[in-house]
């Protein structure tokens, strides 16, 4: 026996062949893929294979580890992280902390058997920055950390206004030769000359050391680790010109530059103050999704109930959630009925009635009544991993921030050689050292990086943010940068094009046809005995309406040798000595006779011929694409159901929206199933009756022609979302989703799939805008500086103008 040359599955004793195509195949769709696209064959280690994830450090804690995230306040620039990631050294049972900037949380990884999650925020905090729980308050100190920054601020503007004053109505006019009397005061002592400058210098000082204290800590931590920072440009000029003065003062001349410290100070802090501001509604929601994990949760026992760490549960224990409460784990309701608000994690806005048999995910809100849940086989939460996931997208380092990344390391040293040269140079043509100290002073102020190192963080947020909005999980930052250079998208037509939920189309034959079936059915484990069992149930008593028969694994049967314990119902008469045929079908025996309920061969080999008017029918169901479900009993086949799989209202608007690139589809299904597909004007090609395997080679072969984008259910097309350039799973925002796709549309709507790419479009275009700025900002305001022809005044509000216009840049919707 061969194996196919497409997807590497046995042929059988008669293999698939054709004279135009070279090889045997084990299916007429693995000969048509290799027939379309045989000159497209890759090479070993082909770009096309699966994606490595994200480009991002990582840290390597033992598997035993715990992982906590903690809210972090007093970061204020990216130089935070590489410090703070030293906070956990030396402190015992702590392994790791990987602090993310943009979204002001550290994601810790612990001990538990040695720290406690609740002391982790005392243990950590320190040096000006405080951990806490984002469970306890998080709103609250959020608050305050933004009270204490206005506060610095109005402290600061105070002090300001009692110094400014002086400047402008006294000494500025001094300096260019008009006498204002300010020193006329009283002549007669030093004193009575240099005691209002020296106010001044009072002043100032307190609103260097109070209002900048963050900026000269930010400046102490870049020392620290050694990663020269934007606080260590700004407090070096802000020092620099207060020292200059002071000492300035204490020889006897009045050109002072307080109001360059005063200035620079208060500039940045105002602007740090709206950034940050602007910066949390642009990640609110990525923090409120890191915020909806859980630690613990109530388990049922024995004996009463018990509260448990998430880590100490397993398959199959039952947990109670009361109103209110969230989800600790993915799993099943078992008892209750309660309407369950998902929008955080799905971005669908109505909670959801779940009852028993209902598959919940982690981190949702139970919001009316109390739910028992039974765990599910992974231990998981969709929370966990969302979070987990965007938590890795933040630290990530997609391609256009490479060249920002490379430009930082080298631009912080640059400037302040080029601020030595420019008052070298000054002092070498002769100006004065007031001019030269002037002029290297400008330097440092207006060259501050914090725009650039803004760029692609914030930006990179706002296309999480609004895709958590319309329900889009990005799990891989490639997408940003792949969506938009689609050349192929191949969408999988079960369940994609589909809603994948089976359906009894018609029933064809004896008056007990369809009884007899779900009778049969009611012991089966699969959609299609499901969509039976429904029709059968609810045409026997249609008063009930059907009933809800729960499915594992997201709607895809899982083989069993076992029956299924049959579903409650007296409507439909009792069947025994239940059988399955693998494949083909199963059969009990009903009302003392033996009736087997599958495919057409089944029922010719178990029960009998079929007669030719069912075979016309059978005909008939099978050309328009559905699939026959044959009854047959007493010797004869009786009666036929058509099964078909309903095709999604949007399906047509959504392969239409591709306009310019190759649409391509993908089914198991044979060419029947497939022909209203085919005939659509915006189909290019229609690839039917392909096994996963062969889709996998397919989505291979069409990514050797260029970028291909695979657009799967994310329940069992896995390996050909893995293998495309870009994934996308609809639908199903369980790990086997988030791990194969690089991007989940969790409300399973095809309309939102254009979004991933509108998203996609608008982030990376954001990013570009961003860095772009940030690069003609510093090729501008640069030289301008080393020319002497800016003030320092002038450069601190450039300098915290080109940061906020980043920041309010990408606040805005990447949509829009």
């Amino acid at each position: 026996m061969g194996v196919c040359d497409l997807c590497e599955l046995p042929t059988g004793d008669t293999p698939v062949t054709a004279e135009d195509v070279p090889g045997a195949f084990c299916c007429r769709g693995c000969l048509e893929v290799s027939r379309t696209l045989g000159d497209c064959a890759l090479e070993a280690g082909d770009a096309t294979t699966a994606d490595t994830g994200p480009v991002a450090d990582t840290v390597d804690p033992p598997d035993a580890a715990a992982e906590a995230y903690l809210a972090v306040d007093g970061m204020h620039c990216t130089t935070c992280e590489q410090f703070l990631d030293l906070r956990g050294d030396g402190i015992d049972g702590v392994y790791a902390v990987d602090a993310n900037y943009a979204m002001e949380t550290a994601r810790v990884y612990y001990d538990p058997e040695i720290v406690e999650q609740a002391a982790l925020p005392a243990a950590l905090s320190g040096r000006g920055y405080q951990f806490r729980l984002r469970e306890s308050d998080q709103s609250g100190a959020g608050r305050r950390h933004q009270r204490e920054t206005l506060g610095r601020l109005l402290v600061g503007g105070f002090f300001a206004m009692l110094i400014m004053p002086w400047y402008f109505f006294y000494l500025y006019p001094s300096y260019v030769g008009v006498d204002t009397g300010i020193l006329d005061v009283d002549a007669t002592t030093s004193v009575g000359v240099y005691l209002p400058l020296a106010i001044l210098g009072v002043l100032t000082t307190i609103v260097l050391l109070y209002t900048g204290k963050p900026i000269l800590r930010g400046a102490w931590i870049s020392l620290r680790t050694r990663r020269p920072n934007m606080d260590l440009l700004v407090a070096v000029a802000a020092v620099s010109a207060y020292c200059y003065s002071t000492l300035a003062l204490a020889t006897g001349s009045t050109h002072l530059y307080y109001d360059v410290t005063v200035a620079v100070v208060l500039i940045v802090t105002l602007g740090r103050y709206y950034e940050a501001r602007s910066r949390s509604k642009a990640t609110e929601r990525l923090s409120a999704v890191t915020s909806a994990r859980r630690s613990d949760a109530v388990r049922l026992t024995d004996d009463g109930r018990e509260t448990v760490a998430i880590e100490d549960l397993s398959p199959g224990d039952r947990l109670i959630v009361a109103p209110g409460e969230r989800i600790p784990v993915d799993g099943t309701v078992v008892a209750g009925a309660a309407a369950v608000d998902e929008s955080l994690l799905t971005g669908e806005s109505l909670p959801e009635t779940k009852r028993p048999g209902a598959s919940v995910i982690g981190g949702s809100v139970v919001t009316d009544d109390a739910l028992v849940v039974e765990v599910g086989p992974a231990v998981t939460s969709t929370a966990d991993r969302i979070a987990r996931t965007l938590w890795e997208i933040q630290s990530a380092t997609p391609g256009v921030q490479r060249l920002a990344d490379a430009l930082a390391t080298i631009f912080v040293p640059l400037v302040f050689a080029l601020g030595v040269l420019a008052a070298t140079w000054q002092l070498v043509t002769g100006a004065s050292i007031a001019t030269a100290m002037l002029v290297g002073l400008t330097v440092l102020v207006v060259s501050c990086p914090c725009a650039m190192g803004l760029a692609t963080p914030l930006a990179i947020s706002a296309g999480l943010r609004d895709g958590l909005g319309l329900g889009i999980v990005v799990t891989n930052p490639s997408v940003f940068e792949t969506a938009p250079d689609a050349d192929t998208v191949v969408f999988d037509k079960t369940g994609t094009l589909t809603t994948g939920e089976m359906v009894v189309d018609s029933v064809t034959g004896a008056e007990e046809t369809l009884e007899r079936a779900g009778a049969v059915e009611r012991y089966a484990s699969h959609p299609v005995a499901d969509a039976v069992l429904d029709e059968a149930t609810a045409a026997a008593d249609p008063a009930d309406g059907g009933t809800e028969t729960p499915q594992s694994d997201g709607g895809v049967a899982v083989p069993s040798d076992e029956p299924t314990e049959p579903v409650a119902d007296t409507t439909l008469p009792e069947a025994t000595d239940f059988a399955r045929h693998a494949g083909a079908g199963v059969e009990a025996t009903v009302e003392s006779e033996r009736t087997v309920v599958g495919r057409p061969s089944l029922i010719e080999a178990e029960v009998g011929p079929i007669p030719d008017d069912l075979h016309q029918e059978i005909e008939r169901i099978e050309r328009r694409g559905d699939l026959p479900v044959v009854v047959g009993w007493d010797g004869q086949a009786r009666g036929v159901v058509a099964v078909t799989d309903r095709e999604r209202d949007d399906w047509e608007n959504a392969v239409s929206s591709f306009t310019g690139t190759e649409v391509v589809i993908l089914t198991g299904d044979q060419e029947s199933g497939a022909e209203q597909f085919r005939d659509h004007s915006a189909v290019d090609r229609v690839f039917a009756g392909v096994p996963p395997d062969g889709k996998v080679e397919t989505v291979r072969r069409l990514g050797a022609s260029g970028t291909t984008v695979m657009i799967g259910d994310g329940t069992n097309d896995g390996p050909a979302l893995a293998a495309a350039d870009l994934g996308i799973a609809v639908g199903d925002p369980t790990a086997r989703a988030t791990d194969a796709a690089d991007a989940v549309v969790t409300s399973g709507e095809l309309a939102t799939v254009e979004r991933v790419f509108d998203i996609a479009h608008g982030t990376r275009s954001r990013i570009r805008q961003n860095i772009a700025w940030a690069l003609c900002y510093n090729a501008v305001a640069v030289p301008l500086a080393v020319a002497g022809l800016i003030n320092p005044l002038f450069a601190a509000a450039a300098m915290a103008a080109s940061s906020l216009l980043v920041v309010t840049n990408s606040r805005r919707s990447v949509l829009g």
